[in-house]
């Protein structure tokens, strides 16, 4: 695609200033980062064409969602690499957009060991063709996690100016204070799954006191506990229901 072109204003705060974008934008946890409301998820990229990938990411910018995530195991790396080659990757589209990865999953087991969160870090700066992360988060919870390796990792990152942020996805309220004990860095966000039908971190909240299943605490009042320390809530597959069995817009179960 010849002639890219890019709705986001220039600006290294990441701020929509001077023009109006179509999306609101909030701070992002006790950052200073503004990201739109909506962030664009690209797991499934992989299966498009070039040309849908081209057409999907701009679709995103046009509507002023500038906010993309990935993930190192999103199709092996693949889906990296296809967004840095959609969104024509150079140094002037990079000062427009804010990108945020996650990594710790291998398969057949969890790994925030030193070693993996830096090579890991490494081969998604390589893929998607950056020097920096906006965001860095761990990818669902290492439950017997060495958080002071956690906290070194972080610490080269953030010096090496390699990513800016940090946080985590699927932690709930004990695992994240486990790590922030250790880290000098704040948890900006927590990425959790939530839509209209997958609102347990809601329906225990109403159902204090009770003895029907709705009143099953799962994860620790991890909204309460990330409102109380101002962690940004990341709902993933909001549109989805169940895990990964397909979207509930149109569905005749719905």
């Amino acid at each position: 695609m010849t002639g890219f072109a890019l709705l986001i204003p220039k600006d290294k705060e990441n701020k929509p200033n001077g023009r109006d974008l179509p999306m609101r934008t909030i701070r992002l946890g006790v950052s200073d980062l503004q990201v739109p409301v909506i962030g664009v998820g690209c797991m499934r990229i992989s299966s498009l064409t070039k040309k849908e990938a081209e057409a999907f990411v701009q679709a995103a910018l046009d509507e002023g969602a500038y906010f993309f995530d990935h993930a190192d195991i999103y199709g092996g790396g693949e889906c990296e690499e296809i967004f840095a080659e959609a969104i024509h990757m150079n140094d002037d589209v990079r000062e427009r957009i804010v990108l945020q990865s996650k990594c710790g999953i291998r398969k057949g087991m969890y790994d925030f060991s030193k070693e993996h969160i830096l090579s890991s870090v490494d081969g998604i700066l390589r893929r998607l063709r950056t020097d920096y992360l906006d965001v860095l988060l761990l990818h669902r919870p290492d439950a017997l996690v060495e958080p002071e390796e956690v906290a070194e990792a972080f610490n080269q990152l953030q010096s090496s100016g390699k990513v800016r942020y940090f946080g985590v996805s699927n932690h709930n309220s004990m695992q994240i204070q486990l790590l922030q004990k250790y880290l000098q860095q704040p948890i900006v966000a927590n990425q959790l799954q939530f839509s209209i039908t997958h609102a347990t971190m809601i329906s225990a909240g109403i159902n204090v006191n009770m003895t029907n299943e709705a009143a099953v605490m799962r994860d620790g009042s991890v909204l309460d506990f990330c409102r109380l320390n101002e962690i940004t809530i990341q709902p993933w597959s909001p549109f989805q229901y169940g895990f990964f069995e397909g979207v509930f817009l149109g569905s005749g179960k719905f």
